[in-house]
């Protein structure tokens, strides 16, 4: 099967809002997604690598664009002005493409 083209997008935000926020990911059209821990420093301080209620997750998502652009736009009414949360979309080639 030939490489197609899809999204990459990743959300960078608070673990307290994991679960509603993978949920509403499989709501917009994800067929999956990654969650991993996160640290760093940023506008809204600096955040350790813990799994508490204080730390951050990186969620990737691979996608073809209407589900990205749909991911956008919810992480923008539902949780910009009330979380610390950063988006970037990036095209990648999947070697899968049924996967997706």
């Amino acid at each position: 099967m030939a490489p197609e083209q899809r999204k990459l997008v990743t959300i960078v935000t608070e673990s307290v809002i994991e679960i509603d926020l993978c949920e509403a990911l499989t709501d917009l059209g994800a067929s999956g997604y990654t969650v991993t821990n996160a640290r760093g420093s940023g506008s809204r301080g600096i955040r350790n690598a813990g799994w508490s209620s204080n730390s951050n997750i990186r969620i990737e998502v691979v996608c073809d664009e209407p589900v990205a652009t749909r991911i956008a736009e919810h992480l923008r009414e539902h949780y910009y002005a009330d979380f610390a949360m950063i988006l970037f979309e990036s095209d990648v080639r999947v070697l899968r493409p049924d996967k997706f």
